[in-house]
């Protein structure tokens, strides 16, 4: 039996009361529902730090597609990349040499002051990279059943090993049995992670984090116990794994986030903002994690392809010439501290923190509810944690725009609490 078409009004979209309605209407279509509360709007272009729907009404979006689209939407020097390089070549097999993939690999690992890189399509492909190359090197050290240290409420991807390692009991819910070679420790808790290492030194393996929780609510993780755990796998001779997805490619102000504190992993990985909207993802490996997979030990189809590396090599020299990082460390400083002089009249805010342009504002319930207020004040961002705005605008907005945020924002907020 055929399903009945999708069918949505749109004098309907912003009436929250009707919301279930389209939701269900939705539900009805060929695309399974993996999103939850998926915003009853359809965007048909954008330029820069703005979108507009399908009734040409304009939206400010601080989301950036989750910290994908750092350079905004239709950057002119991303679009002609894409025209030209689809116009010669889109594909071929990594059985043969591809000079785009090695052109990236050189400015990226410089960038990230990293020696290799192998190239997939997103931040969980990239994080079963890391988890396998610790793998690799537990075998190398006779370990027979290691352990990876993880964190609580991080998330590093959705597939069965990124799953099973991320420390969320709301992710794993159905998914059980996961892989049991991941052990939960609290993030910033340094005597809770020494009490880990003690009990399991002899199978621990690596230890991996991100360094500011997206998922987990825009929880950064302290130079101390980023030191304390570079030094724990020093000494043990372990890998130290960042999970750099979301805040890699100048999210944080920094090409990368460890370049903060100078506490450098020995595996890494990126995706989000690598390829500005074009799906691609990178495991970088520096020392002692250099040379683990050869040939036959891992691979993709996909992967480093011609036309993602040309599009990820154009969106690395465009944040140079532009000087994108210097603009995200200075407009996410000013919005953090707009951010905290306006929202102070709320009550119900608890807190405003953030590094670059990764911003977080905590509420003290729940208000998952304020995403819908948003959209009808024509704000985009959305809510981890179930009490925190996860504000993630492009790197390249100006200080109106950023003020913008703030007084709609204020608004949202207003009319919640």
């Amino acid at each position: 039996m055929s399903s009945p078409p999708l069918s949505i009004h749109y004098d309907m979209m912003y009436d929250v009361n009707h919301f279930n309605t389209i939701e269900k209407d939705i539900m009805t279509t060929r695309i399974m529902p993996t999103y939850y509360n998926q915003m009853p709007v359809s965007f048909d272009y954008g330029r820069g730090a703005w979108l507009w729907d399908n009734e040409n009404n304009r939206y400010l979006d601080s989301l950036s597609g989750i910290a994908v689209c750092s350079l905004g939407h239709a950057h002119p020097d991303i679009t002609q990349t894409i025209i030209e390089q689809a116009g010669k070549l889109l594909h071929t097999s990594n059985t043969y040499h591809i000079q785009k993939q090695v052109e990236l690999a050189d400015k990226l690992t410089r960038a990230a002051q990293m020696d290799q890189a192998y190239f997939c399509n997103s931040g969980a492909e990239a994080n079963e990279a890391a988890i396998k190359l610790a793998r690799l090197y537990a075998k190398k050290k006779n370990i027979e059943t290691p352990i990876i240290i993880t964190m609580k409420n991080a998330f590093h991807g959705r597939t069965m090993a990124t799953l099973s390692a991320s420390g969320s009991e709301r992710l794993h819910a159905g998914f059980e049995p996961l892989l049991k070679d991941f052990l939960y420790v609290t993030l910033n808790d340094i005597e809770e992670l020494n009490q880990a290492v003690e009990q399991h030194k002899d199978q621990i393996i690596a230890i991996m984090l991100e360094p500011v929780q997206g998922d987990g609510g825009i929880q950064i993780a302290s130079k101390e116990y980023l030191q304390q755990i570079r030094s724990l796998c020093d000494t043990h001779d372990w890998l130290m794994i960042l999970d750099e997805v979301q805040t890699g490619v100048g999210r944080t102000g920094k090409w990368f986030a460890w370049q903060h504190t100078g506490v450098k992993p020995d595996i890494m990985t990126v995706a989000k903002a690598l390829g500005n909207g074009i799906p691609i993802g990178a495991c970088l490996s520096q020392g002692k994690a250099c040379n683990l997979f050869g040939p036959g030990k891992h691979g993709s189809t996909f992967g480093g392809n011609p036309f993602a590396c040309a599009v990820g090599s154009s969106v690395l020299d465009i944040m140079q010439k532009e000087n994108v990082l210097n603009n995200a460390e200075k407009m996410g400083h000013y919005l953090v501290e707009k951010l905290r002089t306006t929202l102070a009249k709320h009550a119900c805010v608890k807190n405003v923190r953030g590094l670059g342009l990764m911003i977080g504002v905590e509420l003290d319930r729940p208000c998952m509810e304020l995403t819908s207020i948003g959209l009808r004040n024509k704000l985009l961002f959305n809510i981890t944690s179930n009490t925190v705005v996860r504000l993630l605008p492009p790197l390249i907005i100006n200080q109106d725009e950023a003020d913008e945020i703030v007084n709609r924002l204020d608004l949202s907020i207003s009319q919640f609490c």
